[in-house]
């Protein structure tokens, strides 16, 4: 049997290791993964009984269109029902997007260093990938302006950017999309949206109504701790999210992961719990590299990026001997490791390794 001899050469994606792996591999009674860029605190309470409400239903199908779920979000977000797609996380809706719109014929732009699932299900639908340098860590809106075409079909843009962390402002945004045809589509993904507190970081859904070419994806396993749950969404344009809806595979979301969406929407205590945690973590971090000596790229979601000065897959190992997983293998980053924000007894664990892993190095003196 002969597979599309175009998926041939695509890697099988790689997660951060997992805990349980990292004990019995190296003997550890506790290991901290720092990997995954998942929520430490847990998720909402709220969302728990939610899904012990529901455990006696699992014999029945979900609702295939999430309606409760899509009412409280609509009204949470100020847009109509018809404007909002789920998935089994938000990754689901990078590939129902590519599946909607994407051929070998077309284009499709983006980031030479972001979130690795655009580039994989656009080299599944054999599209012509432009892949455009980072500046500065960040995305280059002015160079991916100038790589589009006729046949540029779908632009990514990782909005704060997955691994670096970095945000683009709302004035640069606006001014990309008014410069922009309107035959491109803007994927505008805001995984770690919720835990910026920047003041220009735009709220991609506010632009909805002025640009009808974005679809806005979000998710609930980073600041609501669903991860294990797989669920997210797509905002956009009525007719696009029709498009979109119509490769949607039927009942893609489960009734645990509906009622627990719901449920932590309603929870802004815990919202709130999630964020003050984030921001503590990273202005704890940020001062401890700058304490180090170590250039990093101000993280704006739940991680940061830290050249660390030698080979990272090196500090990864020494690391991970350690008990703390990081990630790292970044292609134009070979000195960089990305670490989740943990809990204040987690960042101060990790820095504590790392700090011996450099001066054993002697990164550090």
């Amino acid at each position: 049997m002969q597979p599309k001899v175009n998926i041939m050469h695509l890697p099988v994606y790689q997660p951060g290791k997992p805990i349980e792996d990292v004990k019995r591999e190296l003997g550890l009674d506790e290991v901290i993964k720092l990997a995954s860029n998942e929520n430490p605190i847990g998720y909402s309470p709220k969302a728990r009984a939610a899904m012990l409400d529901e455990i006696d239903h699992l014999h029945i199908y979900p609702d295939g269109a999430s309606v409760d779920l899509t009412a409280v979000l609509a009204s949470k977000l100020g847009v109509e029902s018809n404007q909002i797609i789920f998935g089994t996380g938000s990754s689901d809706i990078i590939l129902m997007i590519c599946r909607a719109y994407l051929t070998a014929a077309d284009e499709t732009i983006m980031a030479d260093e972001t979130f690795s699932q655009y580039k994989h299900n656009c080299e599944v639908e054999n599209t012509n990938i432009i892949e455009v340098p980072l500046k500065d860590g960040k995305h280059d809106l002015n160079a991916m302006l100038a790589a589009v075409t006729e046949r540029t079909k779908v632009l990514w843009i990782c909005n704060p950017n997955n691994p670096t962390g970095t945000i683009i402002g709302r004035e640069e945004l606006e001014a990309f999309l008014a410069k922009l045809p309107k035959h491109v589509l803007v994927v505008l993904d805001e995984a770690y949206g919720e835990y910026v507190t920047d003041p220009n970081f735009p709220n991609g859904i506010t632009l909805i109504d002025r640009y009808p070419n974005i679809v806005v994806l979000r998710t609930f396993s980073k600041v609501y701790g669903l991860a294990a749950n797989r669920i997210g969404y797509g905002v956009g344009e009525a007719s696009v999210i029709r498009t979109i809806n119509q490769v949607r595979e039927p009942f893609n979301t489960g009734r645990l992961a509906q009622v627990a969406a719901k449920a932590s929407l309603q929870d802004d205590e815990f919202l709130a719990r999630s964020q003050a945690s984030n921001t503590a973590g990273l202005n704890y971090l940020h001062a401890q590299f700058d304490r180090l000596g170590l250039q990093y790229f101000k993280g704006h979601g739940n991680f940061i990026m830290v050249d660390v000065r030698t080979p990272s897959m090196q500090i990864f190992d020494l690391l991970l001997r350690k008990g703390i997983i990081v990630r790292a293998g970044w292609k134009h980053y070979p000195n960089a490791i990305r670490v989740s924000v943990g809990t204040a007894e987690q960042n101060e664990k990790f820095i504590q390794a790392l700090e011996e892993v450099l001066i054993e190095l002697a990164v550090l003196q």
